[in-house]
C-alpha cells in the first residue's frame, strides 16, 4: 500500500493522449493522462470509461452534442458510445476503466497505446 500523489505523478510524463497506468483495484485500473488537441473518434463495445479533470479542462464531444468537463468534475461515458476528448490547453486526467481497456477502443491508428507503463 502506498499513497499516490497525482501531481508527482502526472509530473513525470509530458506527453498527450499516451495513459500510464497510476493503480489497479478489482480488474480497474487507474490511469494518468495528458490532453491537448482533438482526439480519434472511437468507442469501447464494453468497457464504460470515467474522466476525472485533475487540472484543467477538456470537451468530450459526441456525435449530438459536446460535454464540458472542468477541474474537479468528471464524465462517464457508457460502452458503446462514439466520442472523442479534445482540449485546447493541456489538461490532466484520471481514468477509471477495466483492466485491458484499449485507449483508441475499436480503433486502431497513430493514438493507439498499448503495453501502458506502471507509474
Amino acid at each position: 500500500m502506498e499513497k499516490v500523489n497525482l501531481a508527482e505523478r502526472l509530473s513525470l510524463f509530458s506527453d498527450y493522449y499516451h495513459p500510464r497506468i497510476a493503480g489497479e483495484l478489482n480488474g480497474q485500473q487507474v490511469k494518468l493522462v495528458k490532453l491537448k488537441g482533438h482526439f480519434t473518434w472511437h468507442h469501447h463495445e464494453t468497457e464504460d470509461e470515467m474522466f476525472l479533470v485533475v487540472r484543467g479542462k477538456f470537451s468530450m464531444e459526441f456525435r449530438d452534442r459536446t460535454i464540458e468537463v472542468g477541474e474537479g468534475e468528471f464524465l462517464i461515458v457508457p460502452h458503446g458510445v462514439e466520442h472523442r476528448p479534445s482540449a485546447v490547453e493541456e489538461a490532466h486526467i484520471l481514468l477509471f476503466e477495466p483492466a485491458g481497456t484499449l485507449n483508441t477502443g475499436n480503433v486502431e491508428n497513430e493514438f493507439t497505446k498499448r503495453d501502458l507503463q506502471k507509474i
